[in-house]
């Protein structure tokens, strides 16, 4: 699959998986954090605190973010499919791994309430931070093609 396709495939994927995730916690906290009824009909093991709610919105608007920026990666490479660009393909990966770490973790972490997924954040946070990189080196390195 050509790596244009991928990541506007994991853009929309994930942008659903953001909706989702807000409408869960909204109804979670539409229930009130302290019943958590809504949350155990979903999984038995979760809970939600007011702090896990935070996280959750923390990990939605992140998410967000780097949904529309992988997007707009997947946009660029479609555009210039003639042309294999390793800065695209790093920054696209960086944000899907970024995603996956960053914001998969704090869902984690609030859900469950266990502590171990708070150190996969950072790592998350370093891969938005590489995504932006070559992203940002792209332009910088791309060469007029010759007619």
């Amino acid at each position: 699959m050509k790596s244009y396709k991928l990541f506007i495939f994991f853009a929309a994927l994930f942008g659903l998986l953001a909706v989702i995730m807000g409408a869960i916690s909204s109804h979670a906290i539409g229930q009130g954090v302290e019943n958590k009824e809504f949350l155990k009909s979903i999984c038995d093991q979760c809970s939600l605190t007011e702090n896990g709610a935070e996280l959750i919105s923390k990990g939605i608007k992140y998410q967000f973010y780097h949904v529309a920026a992988l997007f707009g990666v997947g946009i660029l490479s479609s555009l210039h499919r003639n042309y294999e660009s390793t800065l695209l393909k790093l920054s696209g990966f960086s944000f899907i791994l970024g995603i996956i770490l960053f914001s998969g973790s704090l869902y984690l972490l609030a859900i469950t309430g266990n502590d171990s997924f708070s150190k996969t954040v950072p790592f998350g946070g370093t891969s938005f931070m590489f995504g932006w990189f070559f992203l940002m080196l792209y332009p910088l390195t791309r060469k007029k093609k010759s007619a």
